[in-house]
């Protein structure tokens, strides 16, 4: 029998600036070589989960704790961070705020170094490491010039080479393109095959992270623990809908189809998914299911021509791309880290200047027009808030843009309330920005956009980091906002966003445009996905598996009626 290795007792943890707990009445056991998967909402306490066992809580982020929490059978209100960090090694949603060291070497190194062990030693066990994840041709390398993944798996070799026998990842997908996610649960899922150590993942993306098995998962919200099942079992319940968590579009699919899930079906892989017992159903609602509509063509809203540009003297990032979009799209921009896809948007936003071509607004040639005077009809959210932010509180930050272009102060409190309203922020209206989560900070920077009602709306990856509820709250506002006439443009990896929000796609891979068509016809190429590191959708895989002789008219198929439904 496994040895228990993380116990939680009656567990309830109160921030100390808040007036109910955040953590309440948890009782968990995790084994001795588990990979366990915890997910919840937003503000359900899962990150705090994370917290209390890497010693953040109560070290770093003070508060009441009762109950009691033992770590490989020791009480850890009886040890100190230092103590907690050789047992559990975090790997954080942001690889850039865990980076100590100029090298990839100097990094994985850092622990050895605390520990003072003997630099023939060090070398060694850097080496022995980073072949484990695969970054050992990269050793000499600035941290700072690695791609989104390569970071990831540095970090990950840091807190492996302590030899912890606790892996804690926190969001290890928010930043990465979908093959790299892909191939980074593959990475999880060996490491822990191999050593055998205890995984826990806290994720948003569910099927995502079931490409590869987990044991168990744990449902949290509002702080409690909703539901403790296997992946078999939880699929096969009704908890994720209870809980606004997003369950696979595959097994959503399926419950349209009017098919019953049981776990002895194992719904929580498509490769054991027992689809025999539901392919009438999905072959009748095929049948039955009209014909989505082409959408009308409009006037051409912004177009870019043989656009070149180059950061650094030969070594073009953006090489020949051209498109056009039309007034009231709403376009995904597609494609792996390092793409070119954000410095596109820099170039339409006039943030940089391109080497060579146009770009057209209404026909005009604004490339030499100025940030501000392209400020007027687009607006720009970026990636990271942190770089957009400026004020300290988040009535404050909202109204920002209004007060700059002397709108009423009427009028500029009746925008703003409406804003935050609308984007799941008005409860925190009078909060400073300082007290807010990473995915909060993200919709404050698209409230201080969408307030501005700008005609081009273009959104580096509008949903990172955001539960289910909070991504459909933002969708469904933008889709609202496109359906007044306002032209959206989104960059974004996540495969559920596009196929679901955007009926067209650009594909960028190399700094070069590989493809522009619907996204139903993206993300069934083959040689698409794989040159430009997405993901194809499990939707179908479903109906190839299904025996559906139309597979990608199912796909389509089952966007139109999912919208509806949830229309």
């Amino acid at each position: 029998m496994r040895k228990p290795v993380i116990q939680f007792e009656n567990f309830s943890f109160q921030y100390r600036s808040q007036t109910a707990p955040t953590l309440q009445d948890i009782n968990l056991t995790i084994y001795e070589g588990e990979k366990v998967l915890i997910v919840g909402p937003s503000g359900s306490g899962k990150s705090t989960l994370g917290h209390c066992l890497n010693g953040l809580v109560p070290f770093s982020y003070k508060g009441k704790v009762t109950g009691s929490l033992t770590i490989d059978g020791e009480d850890t209100q009886g040890l100190d961070i230092f103590s907690l960090s050789k047992k559990v090694g975090m790997v954080l949603q942001d690889p850039d705020g865990q980076f100590i060291g100029l090298t990839v070497a100097e990094d994985i190194a850092f622990a050895l170094e605390n520990d003072c062990l003997p630099q023939p030693q060090m070398i060694t066990k850097v080496s022995e490491v980073a072949k484990i994840v695969d970054m050992e041709p990269h050793l000499e390398a600035s941290t700072h010039q690695l791609s989104g993944g390569q970071k990831q798996r540095v970090c990950l070799a840091g807190v492996m080479v302590d030899e912890v026998e606790i892996l804690l990842f926190d969001e290890p997908l928010a930043n990465l393109d979908p093959a790299t996610g892909k191939y980074a649960i593959e990475l999880i899922d060996r490491i822990q095959q191999e050593t055998n150590k205890t995984v826990i993942i806290i994720e948003h993306r569910l099927e995502d992270v079931l490409h590869c098995p987990v044991d168990r998962i744990i449902v949290i919200d509002d702080g409690r623990v909703i539901s403790d099942m296997t992946p078999d079992e939880l699929l096969a319940s009704p908890v994720l809908e209870q809980c606004s968590i997003r369950e696979p579009l595959y097994v959503r699919a399926v419950k349209y189809a009017g098919c019953r899930l049981t776990p002895e079906l194992r719904p929580a892989h498509l490769d054991t998914f027992q689809i025999n017992a539901c392919k009438k159903q999905l072959h009748d609602w095929f049948e039955k299911v009209d014909i989505p509509k082409a959408r009308d063509k409009t006037e051409t809203i912004l177009e870019l021509k043989a656009i070149d540009f180059s950061y650094f003297p030969g070594q073009p990032t953006i090489h020949d791309v051209s498109f056009s979009i039309q007034k009231g799209e709403m376009v995904s921009i597609v494609g792996k880290n390092g793409a070119g896809k954000s410095t596109l948007s820099k170039l339409i936003c006039g943030f940089e200047k391109p080497n060579a071509g146009k770009i057209y607004y209404r026909s005009q040639d604004i490339t030499a027009d100025t940030i501000k005077e392209r400020a007027l009809r687009i607006g720009m959210v970026m990636q990271n808030p942190n770089q957009m932010i400026s004020k300290q509180m988040i009535y404050d930050e909202v109204a920002l843009g209004l007060v700059i272009r002397g709108v009423p102060e009427a009028e500029i409190k009746e925008r703003v309330l409406a804003t935050l309203k609308i984007c799941g922020l008005y409860p925190f209206r009078n909060w400073p920005i300082s007290a807010l989560s990473f995915g909060q900070k993200k919709r404050v920077t698209i409230a201080s956009i969408l307030v501005l009602e700008p005609e081009v709306i273009i959104l580096d990856e509008p949903t990172a980091g955001q539960d289910f509820r909070h991504y459909t709250e933002i969708m469904e506002f933008l889709l609202e906002l496109n359906q007044r006439g306002v032209t959206i443009i989104m960059i974004t990896h996540d495969m559920h966003l596009m196929l679901e929000y955007t009926p067209r796609a650009i594909v960028i891979a190399g700094g070069r445009k590989i493809a522009d068509d619907t996204a139903v016809n993206v993300l069934t190429d083959a040689r698409i996905i794989e040159e430009a590191n997405l993901k194809e959708t499990s939707l179908f895989e479903l109906a190839v598996r299904a025996g559906i002789s139309e597979p990608k008219q199912f796909v389509e198929r089952f966007i139109a009626y999912d919208r509806e439904v949830r229309q």
